[in-house]
């Protein structure tokens, strides 16, 4: 079940996370992105357990996806994130 959670995670954010405007936003939108990718999770079923068992909080982890999104967006705006790694332990 947890490759199905990195699965469904990796697409996700692929697809629903993108800098935003300033980055004093990344907390607010960090927090609206969680919320949404937890309801989808469980509409396609796979449990938020399972995510935040791969990859720990998933608040943080969009946060940080954001932060890389910004870096990327002033360093090279065609650049990629870099793939979601189950954490370690």
């Amino acid at each position: 079940m947890t490759e199905k959670a990195i699965e469904f995670l990796q697409e996700w954010i692929n697809e629903k996370v993108q800098a935003p405007e300033t980055p004093a936003q990344i907390d607010r939108e960090a927090e609206v992105l969680a919320k949404q990718c937890a309801a989808q999770a469980a509409s396609a079923g796979v449990p938020l357990e399972d995510i935040e068992e791969e990859v720990g909080d998933l608040e943080e982890l969009i946060a940080t996806k954001l932060e890389d999104a910004v870096e990327a967006k002033k360093d090279n705006p065609a650049r990629r994130p870099e793939p979601i790694r189950p954490r370690a332990g």
